[in-house]
């Protein structure tokens, strides 16, 4: 199923945001046309964020922003669910075209295809979640069907596997859609996005063996893609307007804070023109006061956090 990495639409852009939560401040530290970025991924050290774009890795030092291609070998065209290491030298890869996951050095190299050497046969393997010592994966494991050159999906359930390949262990199976599984900094639960409550994604979490599930939160919004900070602290996820289908690209969406797991009461930290692609897998900062995010206003109307 080969399927192309998504592109700008005329007269869009990429932009590539930086979100302080002490002081509620965007920094804008990236503004390109030429390329659709997705999915920051923030360096163990803290010096650059990691994205995808264009079917490949780009790095974007901090304090000197410019796109840095990351040469990575023996991999299909890489999408926008990738996750680095905990090790901080690897990232963690999920690949067009042969839908499966790999791992890589994170400043370039050979990657090693990691799944296939088990579980079921025609999955779609989309990453999400590194366990902290960095030896079991959670990703999304899908079935669609191709037909006139788009993809019907058939289930979307969260399966977790060892880094080396096996041991695949699906934990859901309601057979509602769910996505965006990812450990909480002790291990100890699974965060993700199901249908399983009220038929539109909320935020929720359960044990790594599937027990335990827990609505996180309750809303008219469709929430996607929970990333917990690494003291553990604070939550991001975004938040589509109601009535929204999957997590489409091109709407104005919000990225929602969660401080000190008081759920009942999310505060909005960002308003942008986006969803698809702005922040699809963890973007915190080491040191959990910071995160990255992607905007794609087509214009001066749709500049982010304009309304």
């Amino acid at each position: 199923m080969n399927i192309p990495p998504r592109q700008l639409a005329p007269n869009q852009r990429s932009q590539v945001w930086i979100h302080d939560v002490v002081s509620g401040q965007n920094t804008l530290i990236l503004d390109t046309k030429d390329l659709l970025l997705e999915a920051p991924n923030w360096t163990l050290h803290g010096d650059a964020l990691i994205l995808n774009g264009a079917g490949t890795l780009w790095r974007v030092p901090i304090d000197r922003p410019t796109l840095q291609p990351i040469a990575i070998g023996a991999v299909p065209p890489v999408n926008n669910d990738h996750v680095l290491d905990p090790d901080g030298t690897h990232i963690f890869l999920s690949a067009f075209d042969d839908w499966h996951l790999y791992r890589a050095p994170v400043t370039g190299g050979t990657a090693v295809r990691i799944t296939g050497k088990d579980g079921p046969e025609g999955l779609m393997h989309f990453l999400h979640g590194v366990s902290p010592d960095g030896m079991q994966l959670a990703f999304v494991g899908v079935r669609a069907e191709k037909s006139a050159g788009a993809l019907t999906f058939i289930s979307a359930e969260i399966y977790t596997v060892g880094a080396d390949g096996t041991g695949y262990r699906q934990v859901t199976s309601a057979g509602s859609p769910a996505d965006g599984p990812e450990y909480s900094p002790d291990g100890q639960w699974l965060y993700f996005n199901t249908e399983a409550f009220s038929g539109h994604a909320q935020i929720a979490r359960m044990r790594p063996d599937g027990s335990e599930l827990t609505r996180m939160i309750v809303s008219q919004t469709v929430d996607w893609f929970p990333h917990i900070s690494p003291d553990g602290r604070t939550v991001v996820y975004l938040a589509y307007p109601p009535g929204t289908a999957g997590h489409p690209p091109d709407l104005w969406v919000d990225l929602m804070i969660v401080l000190d797991g008081r759920w009942a009461r999310p505060v909005r930290a960002v308003r942008l023109f986006g969803g698809q692609g702005t922040i699809n897998v963890n973007s915190w900062s080491p040191d959990s006061c910071r995160f990255a995010y992607v905007a794609y206003p087509v214009d001066i109307e749709t500049a982010p956090h304009d309304r």
